[in-house]
């Protein structure tokens, strides 16, 4: 147990008195997390798991804005247990993801559920977003200045709508406040991590390697960023640098590309790398270099050849450099990134 935590929490939790958790369910939500998180949460009970003659880690309730029946972003009814004008207080709130449609994410469309967990955070509830999640908990204002993550998938759209918000998309699970009472998960299935933290940090680290071998569940100790994708600015406006890109987008392994670049615009120099990383960025050297990585995955996951023939493929005569800029990169050796993503034996035809 941290420190940090509340005076409070640390009571409760020594005498054993159960958290009480708030799912929020709204329409934007999708129903697979919620599921899962309320599911794994109390797999403790369900499965008798733990000290039979304790009283259950954690009692979880799904909330709303009124009780009753209620239809989910992904077409799926499911019952909201309570409403937030009868909960006066809480121990933790979970807030799961949204989806996102094309028109983005409309703002000020849950003033109820803004006003109460606003009041449940004075009152020293924990508030948790998985993935998406986040974009209800930043209308609360309470994350301004703090540092969080979300889908990475939907970071740019983060940071447009929310820039007051350090956000850190690569990161799987972010810890934040004085009491560290703001905890946000990253991408989709990230969730898993944040449940296992609440976990430990409530019912004790064997509770949750019991629950993560039960369940089967893995912590991502390597973060997020080898499942994130390369893809370069094209919506700068600057027609000289996006016509450099669509040809680097085809002849990144040619050997010199950025002298071929800088060739091909006729400009000088130190001008066109000026305007190349106002426009990425990021210097061409180091969007070569994302570019020809992304292809160097793709082979990974695809195909059998060897590390040192895609190296070669992707433009990189150096194979112990290839590997370095890879497991910068990405976080992961090129061997433990294929072993990660490529589609196993049993299931290929």
């Amino acid at each position: 147990m941290n420190d940090t935590t509340p005076i409070d929490e640390r009571n409760d939790l020594a005498a054993g008195a159960p958290q009480h958790v708030s799912l929020v369910a709204f329409p934007d939500a999708v129903m697979s997390t919620i599921a899962g998180i309320y599911d794994v949460l109390n797999a403790i009970t369900l499965m008798g798991m733990g000290d039979p003659d304790s009283p259950p880690p954690f009692h979880i309730e799904l909330v709303g804005e009124a009780a009753g029946t209620m239809t989910l972003a992904s077409g799926v009814p499911i019952t909201v247990q309570r409403a937030v004008d009868a909960i006066q207080s809480t121990d933790i709130v979970i807030v799961p993801a949204v989806l996102l449609r094309a028109e983005g994410w409309r703002q000020k469309r849950y003033p109820k559920l803004v006003t109460w967990l606003q009041l449940m955070h004075s009152r020293g509830a924990l508030l948790c977003s998985a993935c998406s999640g986040m974009f209800l908990l930043a209308e609360t204002g309470l994350f301004d200045g703090k540092d969080a993550t979300v889908h990475f998938g939907y970071a740019q759209t983060f940071a447009a709508s929310y820039p007051g918000i350090p956000i850190h998309p690569e990161r799987v699970l972010v810890v934040s406040g004085a009491h560290e009472e703001l905890v946000s998960s990253g991408a989709s299935m990230s969730w898993h991590d944040l449940v296992l933290y609440l976990i430990v940090r409530f019912a004790g680290a064997a509770t949750a390697q019991d629950v993560a071998r039960l369940f089967a569940l893995q912590w991502h100790q390597d973060g997020l960023t080898p499942y994130i994708m390369f893809e370069g600015n094209l919506e700068h406006g600057d027609g000289e640098i996006l016509d450099a890109q669509k040809w680097l987008a085809e002849h990144f392994s040619v050997a010199h590309p950025v002298e071929e670049m800088i060739r091909r615009s006729r400009m000088a120099e130190r001008t066109f790398k000026r305007h190349f990383a106002s426009a990425t960025g990021l210097t061409p050297i180091a969007y070569v270099q994302r570019l020809r990585i992304e292809d160097a995955k793709r082979r990974l996951e695809r195909t059998s050849c060897s590390v040192d023939e895609i190296s070669w493929r992707i433009g990189y005569e150096d194979a112990a450099f290839f590997r370095r800029l890879f497991k910068r990169i990405t976080g992961l050796t090129p061997s433990a990134y294929r072993k990660r993503f490529r589609i196993p034996g049993f299931a290929q035809r």
